[in-house]
C-alpha cells in the first residue's frame, strides 16, 4: 500500500539533528524511517524546499498535495493535528493523529471541524486522557490509541549509578515553572550550594521576567532548546526530573527521564498519571513538597538509587519504537475495506 504521512511543518528528514525540531516532527521522522522497512510505500509531506528520497521512503513538500485530488494515489492518509489534507481525498482511508487537545473552538477557528465531520475520519490518540478529553461531537469512525515512543537515541544505553545533585525542567510549558524558580531560589539554594537546576525546552520570553545571570547566581541555568544527545549529558548525570503534569496529553519528556534512569517530581495530573508510579515518581500534594522530594531524592543510599534507576529504565522500554511499532504495523496493515 502507499501510505501519506501529512504533518505540516517546516523540516525535512534530514533535520533530526536539529536542536529546534519539535517532539511531533520527530515522531513522524522515526516512525516513517521504520515503516519504510516493510512492504509498504510510504510518504512523509512536510514544509521541505524539495523532494527526498530514501529507499521505500518519500519526503514530499506539502505543496505539491494541496489542491490536488489524492484517492489513487495513497491508500490511507494519516495526518498529525490537521484534518484538512482529507477534503482531498474521498477514497482514502483517513487518520487524524491527535497529539494535541482539539476544543470545539478552536477547531472552528482552525477551521478544522467540517473536515472531520464530513470525511468519515478515525482518530489515533496518543494517550488514554486525551481521548477521554476529546469531545464525542467529532463522531470519529474509530478510536485507536497509540502511545508515543522514544527517540532511538535514548535506547540501548546504560545509565550511570553516580549522580550530580542536578535536577532538570524539561517541559515545554511554563505552567508552575516561576513557583518553582522561587522555590528554588528562596528553599533550595540557601542550604544546598551543590544543587542545581538546568530548563531546557521553555522558549526564553517564557522567562523574561528572571534576568538569568541573576539566576546562574542561584544555581538555576537556562539551557533553551538543545539537541537530544546533548540532553542526554545532562540526564544521565541528574537526579530527577521536575515534571508537575500540568495539560500534558502524554508527556515523552518522562519518558526520556525515565530512559536515563531520572525518576520524576509530578502532582501527576492529565496524562502523566497513566505514566507515573510509585516506582519511577515522587508525587507532590502541593508546592510546598517540592523541597522534600528535592532533598528526599538527593539524599538516597546507592541501594535505594540503583532500583530507582533501574525500574525507571525498566519502564521506559514499554515505549522503545521497536515496543510501539507492533501497533502501528496492525493499524497499517489492515485492509481498507475492515
Amino acid at each position: 500500500m502507499n501510505i501519506l504521512f501529512y504533518c505540516p511543518f517546516k523540516f525535512n528528514l534530514r533535520s533530526k539533528n536539529i536542536k529546534s525540531l519539535g517532539g511531533i516532527e520527530s515522531l513522524n521522522i522515526e516512525l516513517t524511517k521504520y515503516l519504510s522497512n516493510t512492504k509498504h510505500k510510504i510518504y512523509l509531506a512536510t514544509k521541505c524546499n524539495k523532494q527526498i528520497k530514501k529507499g521505500n521512503l518519500i519526503n514530499i513538500p506539502v505543496n505539491k498535495l494541496n489542491n490536488k485530488r489524492l484517492d489513487y494515489k495513497f491508500d490511507k492518509i494519516i495526518s498529525s493535528n490537521d484534518p484538512t489534507i482529507f477534503n482531498y481525498s474521498k477514497h482514502s482511508k483517513k487518520f487524524l493523529w491527535l497529539h494535541n487537545k482539539l476544543p470545539i473552538e478552536k477547531a472552528f477557528r482552525k477551521k478544522k471541524f467540517f473536515p472531520i465531520i464530513k470525511n468519515k475520519v478515525s482518530a489515533i490518540f496518543v494517550s488514554d486522557y486525551l481521548m477521554k478529553k476529546t469531545t464525542n461531537i467529532y463522531n470519529f469512525k474509530q478510536k485507536i490509541v497509540i502511545p508515543n515512543f522514544l527517540d532511538p537515541v535514548f535506547s540501548n544505553f546504560k545509565p550511570q549509578l553516580n549522580r550530580k545533585p542536578y535536577f532538570i525542567w524539561s517541559v515545554q510549558r511554563d505552567k508552575g515553572l516561576g513557583e518553582v524558580i522561587d522555590i528554588w531560589i528562596n528553599n533550595i539554594n540557601p542550604k544546598y550550594k551543590k544543587f542545581k537546576l538546568f530548563i531546557f525546552g521553555v522558549n526564553k520570553s517564557l522567562i523574561n521576567d528572571y534576568n538569568l545571570k541573576k539566576l546562574s547566581k542561584f544555581n538555576i541555568f537556562y539551557k533553551g532548546r538543545v539537541k537530544k544527545k546533548n540532553l542526554i549529558n545532562y540526564y544521565k548525570k541528574s537526579m530527577a526530573m521536575i515534571c508537575l503534569g500540568y495539560d500534558e496529553t502524554f508527556c515523552l519528556n518522562a519518558i526520556e527521564s525515565y530512559a536515563c534512569g531520572m525518576p520524576i517530581i509530578t502532582f501527576g495530573h492529565t496524562a502523566v498519571a497513566e505514566i507515573s508510579n510509585k516506582k519511577n515518581s515522587f508525587k507532590l500534594l502541593n508546592y510546598n513538597d517540592i523541597p522534600k522530594r528535592i532533598i528526599q531524592i538527593a539524599s538516597m543510599d546507592l541501594k535505594s538509587r540503583k532500583n530507582t534507576i533501574n525500574n525507571c529504565v525498566k519502564f521506559s522500554r514499554k515505549y522503545y519504537l521497536n515496543s510501539i511499532f507492533g501497533k502501528w504495523l496492525k493499524l497499517i496493515n489492515k485492509q481498507s475495506n475492515d
